[in-house]
Formats: C-alpha cells, structure tokens, sequence
C-alpha cells in the first residue's frame, strides 16, 4: 500500500511539473524598474503568471523545462503603464458627432478595440479617465477575465465636475451640494470603480469639493484631478488630491508663484506619499507637426478591432488636421510646455506618463511611446526616468507596486521586449516585438 502511494505521488508530481507553463527569457538588455544601470545578457524565468527569477547567463539555472525565448539583441522592461486613457474614443475630431452616434457602440466595438491596440503597443496597466460607468466595467472585467485583449485596467468612470457640458452626461456626472457630491462618489464607489476622477473643482464650491475627495478617500479611492488653470490646482491641494492632469490650457508661459510654492509644500510632505503628476504634453507639442505632415495619421496600426464604417468616419474627421478648432489655440500654448514641466519637476512632484490618448488625432496604438519620446527627446528627462514614469511609479500611484511595475521575482510577468536599445533610441517603442501579461506572450 505504502509503495502504491509513493508511486502514485510521484505521477502526479511529474504531471503537476509538466503541467506548469515555464518560460526563461535569455540574453537581453534588461531595465529591471529599480536599478539605474540595464542588467547585461540578462535571464528572466517566468512560472505561469509570474516572475521567479531574475539575473544573468551563467548566473541563474534554467529549469530544463523552460521554453526559451531569446532576448538577444533586444531591451527587456516592464511591461508600460499609460495613466490617462479613453477606451470610448478613438481619435475622431468631432466629439459632438461621436457622442450622439457611437454610445451604443462603445462596450461592444469601441472600446475593445482601443484595449487591444494599447496592448500591442506594449501596455499592459492602463488608467481610463472617463467613460459610461457600466459600459468601462464591463470592459474591465472582461479584460480580467480574458474574455478580450488588453491592458489591466484602472478606471474612474463618469468625471465628477459641478456641471456637466451638454451632451456628455452619458460620463460626466454633476453635483448640486456636498450631499449630492457624497452620494455621486459613493455610487461610483460600490459599482467598483478604481478612482475618482474630478475636473473643473474652481467650479464647486469647497464644501462640495471637499465631499468629494473626502467621501473618495473614504472609500480607499484616490483622487485624479485636472490642473488647467491656477485655481484648480490650488483648491485641489487644499483638498488633498492624489494626482494631478495636464500642464495648463492657458498659454501663461508659467505657473504663479503661488501654485509652486502649495506644490513644494505639498512635495515635501512624504509622510502621505509624493504627490503624482500626469501631464499629457505630447498631443500639444506633436500637434504642429502632425499638421504638417499628416502622413503620419495613415498608419493603420489604429485600425485593429475597429469596424470599417467607423475606421472611414474618423479618417473623413480628420482629413485636415489643420482645420481643428480643438487645437487652434495649441501652438500658442507649445511654447509654455518645457517651462511648466520643468518647474513640475522642480517643485518636487513625481511625473507619470499618460496620453489623453483617443483625444483627436491620438491613437491609442501610438500615444504612449510619443510620448516618452517627447520626455526625453524634448523636455530633458532621461530615458531611464522617463522609463520609470511609465512602470514603476504608475504602480506606486496605484498602490499596485506590490504586483506589477517592475521585473522583480514573486510580481506578475508583464513584460515587454525591443530590439535594440530603447536607453539609446527611445522611439524604439513603437514596435514593441513581444508583449507577456501575467506570464501570457500576446505578441
């Protein structure tokens, strides 16, 4: 009986072994997310969903069950966050005409589409900051269940503003009082959404402000909140705001005085974390060349998932990107950007990249890599820290750094590889050659 057992015992550990999914990534440049130097001819070992090991050729054993997959020749990271995003929209130039036309489309051909193409281009955490809230949690549960391709998502549904634009009630929810204002975050609270998202605070009044990200907070929830003008920054300080968006729709070549001085001393008060800053600059500094040189809106990598008749309907929105009354006031407001940022990253706070990407004229098969190019191309940052702005922090602001963010033994294998040298070239990431979520090689 006693030799039955161990006989026994032991098929069903080789088949328990057989069974486990093991890949070894070997050879590659890897940025681990922590270290400030890539690791050379770098081994990865992923169990199923995660990551069990991680070192160097000759350093680290390669189970004699592993698929390997080479890395050579390539950079190795993490799989990117993009922390501003909009699954129910795709680029279209007329938003009035997409809202009155497409709602009923959005969970079942639009916003899948737009998951889809965010994940071939290497993102694998994603922020939606405003969209119908029943229609965005089903596509965030379906994408967790795997029902469909796409990133891991974190979504707010509907913005919370005092009044919402005609039009746009469908994902923007108005407050009438504090009460009002507790009662709108606790329904988006108990239908499950990820965080709050709040614009046009200098609108409110500070009781109903006040409500708004107390009751958030109240409800383990952070707050994500637009940063157009000095008020809003302001009042969203006093407040305690998590997360600010955007660098300014004014064309102010900088930010008072005032704004700098609550955001250092906001900065400064690690006891509560560091204080997060999204701010979106690549749809307004690329605009002008966009323009210019509209070629570039031809490659089809944003088609993916899409129907036809709305592939022809955004391309006919956007047959003359010059004549865009969205972005007339753009390139007045280009010439402001690399000061703002820069006093942004003086005063202390931590940047995240995130896109606005289905805004006009950004596709979210596009969007992220434009803009770390732009981070590091045009404003200064290092690759290495712009790197980090779309891995590691993302997963900080999102208190996810426990599972995601960086290559680290015992977190998710969300990882993404790029022949080449992305510290050197960091456009590179326009043609992310794999793509692994949760241990999953999707391209």
């Amino acid at each position: 009986m006693i030799k039955f057992s161990f006989i026994v015992v032991a098929i069903m550990a080789q088949f328990s072994a057989q069974a486990e999914d093991i890949k070894a990534l070997v050879g590659g440049m890897l940025i681990d997310g922590f270290k400030d130097q890539p690791i050379q001819n770098s081994v990865v070992i992923i169990r199923d969903d995660k990551i069990t090991a991680v070192g160097t050729v000759g350093e680290i054993e390669i189970p004699s069950a592993a698929k390997i997959i080479s890395t050579e020749g390539m950079t190795v990271l993490p799989g990117l966050w993009d922390m501003h995003v909009h699954l129910q929209i795709n680029g279209h130039a007329d938003y009035k005409h997409w809202h009155s036309t497409y709602p009923p489309r959005f969970e079942k051909d639009i916003m899948p589409a737009s998951a889809h193409q965010l994940l071939m281009a290497g993102v694998t955490s994603a922020r939606d900051l405003g969209a119908p809230l029943e229609a965005i949690i089903n596509i965030r549960d379906a994408i967790n269940r795997g029902d469909i391709p796409g990133p891991t998502m974190y979504v707010s549904g509907p913005f919370i503003q005092k009044e919402p634009y005609p039009g746009t009630e469908l994902y923007r929810w108005g407050v009438t009082d504090a009460k009002d204002a507790r009662k709108k975050v606790k329904r988006l609270a108990d239908a499950g959404v990820d965080v709050i998202k709040l614009i046009d605070q200098d609108q409110m009044s500070e009781a109903e402000l006040m409500a708004v990200v107390d009751e958030a907070h109240k409800n383990n929830l952070p707050v994500v909140a637009h940063a157009h003008r000095p008020k809003e920054i302001l009042l969203g300080l006093k407040a305690g705001v998590d997360n600010f968006e955007h660098t300014g729709l004014s064309t102010a070549p900088e930010y008072p005085p005032e704004v700098i001085a609550g955001l250092r001393e906001r900065a400064a008060q690690m006891n509560i974390g560091p204080l997060f800053w999204t701010p979106t600059v690549e749809g307004l500094f690329n605009y002008d060349y966009v323009k210019n040189n509209p070629e570039k809106l031809d490659n089809t990598s944003w088609h993916l998932d899409l129907p036809q008749d709305i592939i022809d309907d955004i391309k006919g929105s956007i047959e003359h990107p010059e004549r865009l009354s969205y972005f007339q006031i753009t390139s007045k407001r280009k010439p402001t950007l690399k000061r703002k940022f820069q006093q942004l990253i003086d005063a202390g706070v931590v940047l995240l990249v995130g896109t606005d990407s289905g805004i006009p004229l950004k596709f979210h098969s596009q969007s992220t890599w434009n803009e770390l190019d732009i981070w590091v191309r045009e404003m200064g940052v290092s690759p290495m820290d712009a790197i980090r702005g779309a891995t590691y922090w993302p997963s900080v602001m999102m208190k996810k750094d426990h599972e995601v963010g960086t290559i680290t033994p015992g977190k998710y294998a969300d990882i993404i590889a790029v022949k080449g040298d992305v510290l050197r070239y960091i456009n590179l990431l326009q043609d992310v050659d794999m793509v692994f979520k949760h241990g999953q090689r999707v391209k």
